[in-house]
C-alpha cells in the first residue's frame, strides 16, 4: 500500500472516532500530524489587526506579519518552504476558511517531498475548519489573537460582524476596522447568496454605547430584511421602522449593495454616506459611483419625503468597489492637517498597484492610513472592498 493511502487511512480514523472531536486544537494538530506522518505542526493565528501571527503554543514565538516568511505565506495565500533553524525544512501554509486568511500553519520535516505538502495541505484544510468551527465559543482564541483589552461597545458591535473575508469563485468580499478595540459606531456587513453578494458599511450618530445599540439594531433589521428576500428599498425600510421604533433620537448612514454574481450588475443604495469608490484596471475611475445620497437611516420622515434610491451599474471582471466611512478621510496626520480624501485616493491606488490579492491590499490600506497618525484615529474608520471576478472562474 503507498504511503499516502497509509496516512489517509490512519487520518480517517482519527476523523472517525468521536471523542477527538473534544479534543483541545493543539492536541488535534499533533495527532493529526502524527497520523499524517509529519512531525508535530504549529498553529499561527493572526491578530485583530493582522500585523502579528501568534501560536497556539507557549514554545513557539509570535512573528511579524510584514518581516518574516510565515508573514509571507499569510500575505499572498501561498505556500514557503524554508531549511529550519534546527535542522531538516519548514514548510509555511496558509490556514484559509473559504476566502478567510486565519494565519498559517508551520509543518515541519527533515525533508519536503510532495507526499509531505499533500499532508501538510490536508492538515491546514482540516485545522482551519476546526478553527472556524471553535472560535466562536472558546474565548482561547480570542485571548491569544487580542494584544490589548477591548472597550464595552467595539465588544458588543464584533459580536454582530460576519468573517472578516468571505468569496466564492465569481466574487471576494473584505473588510477592516479600525480601531480595533475602541470602534463605537461603525459596522460592515457582506454575505452571499447562490447568486448575489450582498454588501454593506454602516456608521451610527456618535461614538459610544448608544451608537453601537444603533449600529446593532440596523445590522439585525437588515439581515432580517434580507433573509426574507427584501429588496434595497424595503430592506432600508426595514431599518428605518427598527430605528424608528427602538431608537427614535438615532441614525445611522449607510451604504447597502447587490452585487449579481453571473452579470456584475450592482445595485445599491446610499443613506447619507460617502460614496464608494471604483477601481479598473488599478486605477480610480472618478465619479463612477457618484450619485445624491438619500437622508440617514432613522430619519427619513424628517428629511425627505420621497422613496428609497436604487441606483444601478455594469462591472467589468476586475473590478473593486470600496466603501469607507469619514473616519479614514477626516483622521489628522502628525502636522495636525487632516488626511483627506485625495491622499485617501492616492493611498488606495498605491495599495491596489502592488497587484495583491484584495484581502491583503485592504490590509495594507488600512495600515498605512493608522501609521500616519500622531495621536490615533479620533473616529471609527472602516473599509469594506469587493472585487467582481467574472461570471466564470
Amino acid at each position: 500500500m503507498a504511503a499516502s493511502e497509509t496516512e489517509a487511512g490512519s487520518l480517517g480514523e482519527f476523523l472517525a472516532e468521536p471523542d477527538n472531536a473534544r479534543l483541545d486544537l493543539t492536541t488535534a494538530a499533533a495527532r493529526c500530524s502524527q497520523a499524517l506522518g509529519l512531525q508535530p505542526a504549529v498553529v499561527y493565528l493572526a491578530d485583530l489587526q493582522q500585523r502579528r501571527l501568534v501560536p497556539l503554543t507557549d514554545v513557539a514565538s509570535t512573528l511579524d506579519v510584514e518581516a518574516s516568511l510565515a508573514g509571507w505565506a499569510y500575505r499572498t495565500q501561498s505556500l514557503h518552504v524554508e531549511e529550519s533553524q534546527t535542522g531538516g525544512m519548514t514548510a509555511w501554509l496558509p490556514l484559509l476558511d473559504g476566502a478567510e486568511r486565519l494565519g498559517v500553519l508551520a509543518v515541519r520535516a527533515a525533508s519536503i517531498d510532495p507526499a509531505t505538502l499533500r499532508s501538510g495541505r490536508a492538515l491546514a484544510a482540516l485545522l482551519a475548519m476546526m478553527i472556524t468551527s471553535e472560535r466562536a465559543y472558546k474565548d482561547s482564541f480570542v485571548r491569544r489573537t487580542r494584544t490589548e483589552p477591548m472597550q464595552l461597545p467595539a465588544e458588543m458591535l464584533r459580536t454582530f460582524l460576519p468573517p472578516r473575508t468571505i468569496g466564492t469563485a465569481h466574487a471576494v468580499s473584505t473588510a477592516v476596522l479600525e480601531p480595533a478595540y475602541e470602534i463605537g459606531g461603525d459596522a460592515f456587513d457582506h454575505a452571499l447568496t447562490e447568486s448575489t453578494l450582498h454588501a454593506g458599511i454602516l456608521d451610527s450618530m456618535g461614538h459610544n454605547l448608544a451608537s453601537g445599540l444603533t449600529t446593532s439594531v440596523s445590522l439585525s433589521a437588515c439581515r432580517n430584511a434580507r433573509r426574507t428576500g427584501s429588496d434595497l428599498p424595503d430592506l432600508i425600510e426595514s431599518v428605518d421602522d427598527a430605528l424608528a421604533q427602538w431608537l427614535p433620537d438615532q441614525f445611522c448612514t449607510a451604504i447597502l449593495a447587490q452585487l449579481d454574481l453571473a452579470t456584475g450588475v450592482l445595485r445599491w443604495s446610499n443613506c447619507g454616506h460617502p460614496a464608494p469608490l471604483l477601481i479598473r484596471d488599478k486605477r480610480l475611475v472618478p465619479g463612477a459611483l457618484d450619485r445624491e445620497a438619500d437622508p440617514p437611516m432613522g430619519l427619513p420622515s424628517q428629511l425627505a419625503s420621497m422613496d428609497r434610491r436604487v441606483h444601478e451599474i455594469a462591472l467589468e471582471p476586475g473590478d473593486r468597489v470600496l466603501m469607507y466611512t469619514d473616519g479614514v478621510t477626516e483622521a489628522r496626520l502628525r502636522d495636525g492637517t487632516e488626511f483627506g480624501l485625495d491622499r485617501f485616493v492616492d493611498s488606495l491606488i498605491r495599495a491596489t498597484a502592488a497587484g495583491e490579492l484584495a484581502p491583503e491590499t485592504l490590509r495594507r490600506l488600512i495600515h498605512s492610513i493608522l501609521d500616519t497618525q500622531s495621536e490615533g484615529l479620533r473616529d471609527d474608520a472602516t473599509l469594506l472592498m469587493f472585487e467582481w471576478l467574472g461570471p466564470q472562474r
